[in-house]
């Protein structure tokens, strides 16, 4: 066995060309292979000298473990399920982006999978997660009614926390504070103007319901009568197109909403285009004939024309708060704070409202 020596690696010994296996890097560097493996699992759990002479190694090497494969040879694996709803939705990406950078810094393997908005793709994402034998998972749930009995089974077998849209049942879910957020553009929607009209998303999990309920609850707050939009009975994440045929649809009747807030910022990228095509000027000036808000802060909302008035979620905060309760129930650490966490939004004033 190598001994834990200081010595640099000898280029007159293994080649990188040669180093194939955790055992070949670990004679490559002059470590023990429990200590190559520890630092791969968890670079902070080295001594700062050994990390650093590890890294050089990989540097000169080029050598990539498989611990994808040596996860699954433990009981206890360091790999972490994700699933989400949509791959191609900026939020969910952003999201699963900063899960990774934060499971990775913690010495976790994410797993991401997408249900792709279908229950049937979800349960078997599901039956995925449990043939790898992740340790725990971060779920972002379907079920605008129930939730999938495949995920109550994978509660009973690992840790397990909910984002973005909440369980019906009682489990560690981080979100965004949906009644806080509503309250907050329809207060400024009222008092710059004419109350909103809402246009909402279709039931594709339990954000729909919950926004459009913050939406009327604020509404009555500011003793405004509510007032909704139609949108088509469908199930679908073709956000844009919906927003697109139903503001099309109601800019056609003559007397249109003159102000209205959307449920996310992808219904109303599709607002914006139906009222373009109407001839309508968007914005908050005396010269503006409707004006249109969002809810999210999606990355391309600073570039829609105009400029989005919106709300922004906290992806890094939700990110880190769900992979805090997570590797808190992985290590067996009692969880601090609410079990059920509702983060603030902030509002993001530009020329569309």
């Amino acid at each position: 066995m190598a001994r834990e020596t200081d010595r640099i690696p000898d280029p007159d010994g293994e080649t990188p060309s040669d180093i194939r296996t955790m055992e070949d890097f670990a004679s490559y560097v002059g470590l023990s292979r429990p200590t190559v493996s520890k630092y791969f699992n968890n670079p902070g759990s080295v001594r700062s000298k050994t990390r650093a002479r590890i890294e050089r190694a990989v540097e000169q090497s080029g050598f990539r473990p498989n611990l994808f494969a040596t996860n699954l040879k433990r009981r206890r694996t360091r790999v972490l399920g994700v699933i989400i709803p949509n791959t191609t939705d900026p939020f969910y990406m952003e999201l699963t982006r900063r899960i990774e950078d934060i499971a990775q810094d913690a010495g976790y393997f994410p797993f991401v999978l997408s249900s792709n908005g279908d229950s049937d793709l979800e349960t078997e994402a599901i039956g995925r997660l449990q043939s790898l034998s992740v340790a725990g998972a971060i779920v972002v749930p379907l079920g605008a009614t129930r939730s999938n009995a495949d995920l109550a089974r994978l509660e009973a077998r690992i840790p397990l926390v909910y984002v973005d849209s909440s369980p019906d049942h009682d489990m560690p879910f981080v979100g965004t504070d949906n009644v806080q957020t509503f309250h907050l553009i329809v207060d400024y929607l009222c008092r710059s103007g004419t109350a909103p009209a809402y246009l909402g998303m279709p039931d594709i999990n339990r954000n729909a319901g919950a926004r459009r309920d913050a939406y009327a609850a604020a509404m009555s707050a500011f003793r405004e009568p509510a007032r909704f939009i139609d949108i088509p009975p469908e199930t679908t994440w073709e956000f844009e197109r919906v927003g697109h045929e139903s503001m099309t649809a109601a800019l056609s009747r003559p007397a249109f909403p003159r102000t209205v807030l959307c449920a996310n910022d992808r219904i109303a990228f599709g607002a914006l285009l139906a009222a373009w095509e109407a001839g309508l000027k968007v914005g908050h000036g005396d010269d503006a004939d409707i004006r249109i808000a969002g809810h999210d802060d999606h990355p391309l909302s600073r570039y829609s024309c105009p400029p989005l008035t919106t709300v922004a979620q906290n992806y890094g905060e939700i990110a880190r708060v769900a992979m805090q309760k997570l590797i808190r129930r992985l290590e067996g650490r009692e969880e601090t704070g609410e079990r059920h966490m509702l983060l603030r939004g902030d509002l993001i004033l530009r020329r569309s409202a």
